[in-house]
């Protein structure tokens, strides 16, 4: 069982994989550790990851990126058309409910939701664990946003379905770094006396925090707070706007209006932020950014600051809301931990300094991959294979829920709503909920503070429906309403769901109690003449029924069918994907066949073919690279590339094998003499080694060398009289066969160990004693027995 955990960054991200008795952070085929969070679609296939990254530029209409910030979305959620829309270039429609992009794939214009999207990256993503791991990938454990509501959240379980992976667990990515953290500590406190530790993590996207209590063998989250439209991209943005303004006036362009320029800028400003992480002043070079124009200009560290000053000016209220909120103060914090790569930028960094007062800011966590390690360690924790240091998680929710319902007819006063979830809610938890009716009922859970939301998300949650309510005990007589109680759960992964329903019912039961034997009394005698008791009162025994409600549940998480149905078209894309690739390989394969062949003819392979193979071998080369580059070479199928491939390989591979027959013949030659000539020493030798061997074992293996001698020798001649251009007539295999039947013949004799010397035991007295065998011992023992110990007929 493979242990997988996932970082789902905005811009890229990060696969943890549990192995070697630790964490690793694994590369993707191009041996990256962090994998671009885009997905591309083409005309013949999609490109996902670093394939998508590659071609952004060309095919930045059917590209897309920001797939977390998109998941359980709406397209008219203010966070998508004011914030995604400024760093996503395809066109976004409503796909179902839900934001989607409409692009050019397969030569049409399809559609594809959120969540299709997510599920096409966390495919990617279970290939490059696979290909690593070496083992298909199901089980995984996806660090996510902690200010996600349930629905973002069902969306990334929806997704993960749809690309056929089990999630153990969701877990908040600052959770999942404290985890990393702390389980890795030998030195914490007691949990009397915890030591609290805040981290701020600044990405791409978004800033969070929390302040964590470690303990032995446990962590709890005491507070959480997030800007989530703060991070790297901001500030990238903020740069692209002022270069595009300087060169508007000094280049005459408008970059905002070209999306390859703002490629171009970007990528360029992404550097001169990084350099001037380290330098005063930086250079800005971008060639050709649009029009023939190559852009040039500079910047400083002061100017920087200044131009990102509205987003460093919201780094403070965050931080101080999770102090507030933890209920500790400054004195009580004993470490602040740096996580995320936009905290490596010098002003970042000054900010939170600035809101912890006397503290240092320590960067003992991978800032880049601390989350991944975080998830990969939970994942190991659920794993059934591995064993983990037992450390407990407490984390809470980030938004208050309540239930709501319609009063009934016979108490329209009655309360229509309860908070059951507060804001920083322990989970998981679960709460039972008691209400009274006589026929069926609705309940809905929201969220209670919508305006605390991302962006324009619909608060609704889930509803409970209860079908019907059974009348039983006092209230069927009655004709009151029945107590029903709901079992509401906020689970790990931050998700609400009605767990049950039910109604008791409660019965008493007498039960006899058997009296003890009462010891004799003086004057009182019973029936018997024994002393009589008094009788013990029967025991009361309450016995409780429950008795289910039957009901249903509806909530955002898709319906099983369509995942089905999602599932397959998912597989059907990822079936075509691997056949494009196959088909672009066995091409590739055929033209690298051809000039790799070709080239060699006139230099390494010369004295190996004939002037007749040559030229049918030339010819052959020359009809297929003129065939490759037809419209019919370009478009053809998998097996055809093979055919043709296989059409040169006919003379083309006698050829090379020729060749590497005569490079690999001498080493196969040398092996073998070297092994002839070890086994012929050995069973030659006076050695006291080989003395218990016997004599003719060893002339065996003598004769066996010097027949494999003489095979070598007669064949080496032959091999060197016959010319370079036919087909040997000694081949590496055969030499390699040979070598291996004189060693599996030869070293079972001479590797025969020495026999163990016999010890006899001497016995008392001069001179040696044969032992006695088995029959003469047992006879002696009968005759020290004496006849009262034996047989008689």
């Amino acid at each position: 069982m493979a242990v997988v955990g996932v970082d789902f960054g905005t811009l890229a991200s990060k696969i943890g994989v549990a192995r070697h008795r630790g964490i690793d952070i694994i590369a993707n085929e191009v041996s990256n550790r962090a994998t671009p969070s885009l997905v591309a679609f083409g005309p013949k296939q999609r490109a996902i990851g670093e394939a998508a990254k590659t071609q952004e530029t060309s095919n930045f209409k059917n590209t897309i990126g920001s797939l977390k910030r998109l998941a359980g979305r709406t397209l008219n959620d203010t966070d998508v058309q004011n914030v995604e829309k400024k760093f996503i270039n395809a066109a976004l429609v409503d796909v179902h409910g839900t934001v989607g992009v409409e692009v050019n794939y397969l030569g049409e214009r399809q559609t594809f939701s959120s969540t299709q999207l997510v599920a096409m990256y966390l495919g990617r993503l279970r290939d490059t664990a696979s290909a690593e791991l070496k083992t298909s990938v199901s089980d995984i454990v996806i660090a996510v946003p902690g200010w996600f509501t349930d629905t973002q959240r069902r969306a990334i379980h929806d997704a993960a379905s749809i690309a056929g992976l089990n999630v153990l667990r969701l877990i908040n990515d600052t959770t999942a770094a404290a985890l990393g953290y702390g389980i890795t500590k030998s030195d914490l406190p007691e949990a009397d006396s915890p030591r609290h530790v805040a981290f701020v993590d600044i990405g791409h996207s978004s800033l969070s925090v929390s302040i964590v209590a470690f303990s032995k063998g446990q962590l709890i989250v005491k507070s959480t707070a997030y800007d989530r439209d703060l991070g790297g991209r901001d500030i990238d943005f903020a740069l692209v706007k002022h270069f595009a303004h300087q060169f508007k006036e000094k280049y005459k362009i408008d970059v905002l209006s070209n999306p390859k320029a703002i490629f171009r800028l970007t990528a360029a400003t992404e550097k001169l932020k990084k350099v001037l992480s380290a330098n005063a002043e930086a250079p800005l070079n971008v060639e050709s950014i649009m029009n023939d124009v190559d852009a040039a200009s500079k910047l400083t560290r002061e100017e920087l600051e200044e131009l990102i000053a509205d987003e460093l000016s919201r780094i403070s209220a965050p931080i101080q809301r999770a102090i507030t909120d933890s209920g500790l103060t400054l004195e009580e914090i004993e470490a602040v931990e740096l996580i995320g790569g936009s905290s490596r930028i010098p002003a970042v960094r000054n900010r939170i300094a600035a809101c912890f007062p006397g503290k240092t800011l320590s960067t003992t966590l991978n800032q880049d991959e601390a989350v991944a390690r975080g998830a990969t360690f939970s994942c190991a924790m659920l794993s059934p294979v591995f064993r983990v240091r037992d450390f407990s998680i407490s984390d809470i929710s980030s938004y208050p829920i309540k239930v709501q319902w319609t009063p009934t007819l016979t108490d329209p006063e009655e309360d229509t709503e309860l908070v059951v979830f507060n804001h920083g809610n322990p989970i998981p938890s679960t709460k039972i909920l008691s209400f009274y009716r006589k026929e069926p009922f609705d309940i809905e859970a929201v969220y209670a503070e919508p305006a605390k939301l991302p962006g324009s998300i619909n608060p609704w949650i889930a509803k409970f429906t209860a079908k019907e309510i059974p009348q039983v005990g006092q209230e069927l007589a009655s004709g009151d309403a029945t107590q029903v109680k709901l079992k509401t759960r906020l689970n790990a992964n931050g998700e609400l769901s009605f767990e049950s329903a039910y109604v008791e019912t409660r019965e008493e039961k007498e039960e006899a109690v058997a009296a003890p034997t009462p010891a004799p009394m003086e004057g009182v005698e019973g029936a018997d003449g024994t002393a009589a008791a008094p009788a013990a009162p029967p025991k009361k025994k309450v016995k409780v029924t429950k008795h289910e409600v039957r009901f249903v549940v509806g909530n955002s998480a898709l319906d099983k069918s369509l995942i089905e149905t999602l599932k397959e078209q998912e597989n059907s894309m990822w079936e075509n994907d691997k056949l494009v690739k196959d088909t672009e390989d066995r091409k590739n394969a055929l033209e690298e066949y051809i000039y790799d062949t070709r080239s060699k003819l006139d230099d390494r392979y010369a004295a190996f073919v004939q002037p007749s193979e040559k030229s049918a071998l030339l010819t052959i080369l020359s009809e297929q690279e003129d065939w490759l580059y037809t419209e019919e070479g370009e478009e053809a199928t998998k097996s055809t590339y093979v055919a043709r491939l296989d059409t040169c390989k006919v003379i083309g591979d006698p050829i090379q094998t020729r060749w590497r027959e005569h490079e690999e013949r001498p080493r196969a030659i040398a092996a073998l003499r070297e092994t002839l000539n070890t086994y012929m020493s050995q069973a030659t030798s006076a050695d006291d080694k080989y003395s218990h061997i016997d004599d003719k074992d060893k002339q065996n293996v003598v004769e066996k060398v010097a027949v494999a001698q003489k095979w070598l020798e007669d064949m080496s001649v032959k091999q060197l009289e016959r010319e370079k251009w036919k087909d040997p007539v000694l081949t590496v295999a055969e030499v390699g066969k040979k070598r291996d039947e004189v060693i599996y013949f030869a070293t079972p004799i001479l590797s025969k160990p020495k026999p163990k010397p016999v010890v006899v035991p001497t016995p008392t007295g001069s001179g040696t004693q044969t032992p006695k065998n088995e029959p003469e011992k047992e006879k002696e023992k009968k005759e020290e027995k004496g006849p009262s110990e034996m047989d008689i007929d």
